[in-house]
């Protein structure tokens, strides 16, 4: 693919796209990129990115991570901050599925320990974790109820017996968005997601049994802090958001701010795939309070997942999930709008930062971050193909750039169309199981639609984000189990 002409390059690792690329942009566009990463990144995530640059209050740039390609609105991998006074809110920005999101936890188990049961592990998981399209969970929870779990997140899990209380601590915003409204939420969204805590989905959602094999390992001394000090610990990652529920809170407000951008509020747009309003307005603080509530339900949808993996490795190995040392590394969130503070132009302001396919990586000393890890930098965690890897990381200090935000995985090269005429997904289950790879999956369809070939190279994808300064890597974690829809 050619490159846009007007494209400079700033350092070895970012791109820009000046003021002068598009009518109306109002701050550059910067790609964080190697040169591969960059000529393989298709021509619509400069456009969106462009795009990006000329939503009202746009601070500083328009961001896209290593791992961008084309999305809906914003390219997935795409960061935006805003003045909270001028700036806009908008779900092209955040995601449909909102709160899709990373948990990294830990077990004592080696790989010598796990292969022989893995099949029966990975066969138990996949009865005990709901997968596939439209999918159920195992709680039971009434409309009225789950009201009370799009306030509290994973609080309503600890108070129902699904979590420990240092879950919490590791988990981003401690498991729950303050503020989430329900009466924000529509009706048609309540019975959309009710029923789906607890469950995986289908696309790019996995869960996966891996290991931290000492070859791979890049900071021994961060692994330690993070928990990985046995060589091949077996780990457990998992990738899932608030399933039906956050995609049908982002269409309900896509459509009404599609109904008053122009006429009630003057905002002309590139894209109305960018659609929006004032975020101080009463339909951006209304979407704001309903995001929260699509938020809080993964944070819930992910805890109750550990819940039932906890009771998987105690049943197939005979132990507590205490003495198997099943205890969090940290959970992540990708797609949200959160108000920080961060030192713009010299000054520390409040700012509205959209993070669309992208992972909040606070470094060394920051706030928000939990004690045990102020002298390392957040846990990132990067998840790749369920055949090639993932990646446990650490925030940096030079992530002060982009709003202290990295990426979030491998990012695909390829639809998800085409990447089915490739392969079958009978075929590619055999290939791997012959690699030592077991996979359960609801749909043949959608274990060939994550072939490895349809993403990019993660290796390249960290090595990038270390190589900007954004979050270095501690870990390569590589799969040997893995559940998916």
């Amino acid at each position: 693919m050619s490159l846009p002409p007007q494209l400079r390059r700033v350092s070895p690792t970012v791109w820009e796209l000046p003021v002068s690329y598009k009518d109306g942009m109002l701050v550059p566009a910067r790609i964080i990129a190697t040169e591969g990463l960059l000529a393989g990144m298709e021509a619509g995530v400069f456009e969106q990115a462009a795009n990006v640059a000329c939503l009202p209050g746009i601070l500083k740039y328009a961001f896209c991570m290593p791992d961008g390609h084309w999305g809906y609105g914003f390219p997935i991998g795409g960061v935006a901050a805003m003045d909270p006074a001028s700036g806009v809110i908008s779900p092209g920005g955040i995601g449909f599925d909102i709160n899709c999101g990373m948990r990294l936890v830990l077990t004592t188990l080696t790989e010598e320990e796990v292969r022989p049961r893995l099949h029966q592990l990975v066969d138990l998981m996949f009865a005990r974790i709901p997968t596939g399209v439209g999918c159920t969970g195992f709680v039971r929870c009434s409309r009225s109820e789950f009201r009370h779990v799009l306030e509290k997140g994973s609080r309503w899990c600890l108070e129902k017996g699904y979590a420990w209380p240092e879950d919490l601590e590791m988990t981003e915003e401690g498991g729950c968005f303050g503020g989430a409204d329900p009466d924000a939420v529509s009706d048609k969204a309540i019975e959309r997601g009710f029923d789906q805590i607890g469950t995986l989905g289908s696309g790019n959602h996995y869960c996966e049994i891996q290991v931290a094999r000492p070859e791979n390992i890049f900071d021994a001394a961060t692994a330690r802090a993070f928990g990985i000090t046995i060589p091949n610990q077996v780990v457990v990652m998992f990738h899932c958001g608030s399933r039906g529920f956050g995609h049908q809170v982002a269409t309900d407000y896509l459509q009404s701010f599609l109904r008053v951008m122009a006429t009630k509020y003057g905002i002309k747009l590139h894209d109305r795939e960018l659609a929006c309003a004032p975020f101080r307005s009463p339909e951006g603080q209304a979407y704001f309070a309903a995001m929260k509530c699509a938020v809080n339900m993964g944070f819930a949808n992910r805890q109750v997942i550990l819940h039932r993996l906890r009771e998987v490795f105690s049943q197939v190995f005979h132990r507590s999930p205490e003495d198997l040392g099943m205890r969090m590394v940290y959970d992540v969130a990708h797609n949200t709008a959160k108000l920080e503070h961060h030192t713009v132009d010299g000054r520390m302001k409040e700012v509205l930062v959209h993070r669309k396919g992208a992972t909040r990586s606070f470094g060394p000393g920051m706030a928000g971050i939990p004690e045990c890890y102020r002298e390392t930098g957040q846990p990132v965690i990067i998840g790749g193909s369920m055949e090639t890897g993932s990646y446990l990381l650490a925030g940096e200090a030079g992530a002060a750039a982009t709003f202290f935000t990295t990426a979030h995985g491998s990012g695909r090269t390829m639809s998800r169309h085409q990447a089915k005429k490739m392969v079958k997904g009978q075929k590619l289950l055999g290939e791997m199981e012959q690699r030592g790879i077991y996979v359960r999956t609801d749909s043949w369809g959608g274990l060939a639609e994550e072939a490895g070939f349809a993403y990019k190279d993660i290796d390249q994808v960290t090595a990038a984000t270390e190589e900007a300064g954004l979050s270095r890597r501690v870990v390569k974690l590589v799969p040997i189990g893995n559940i998916k829809g």
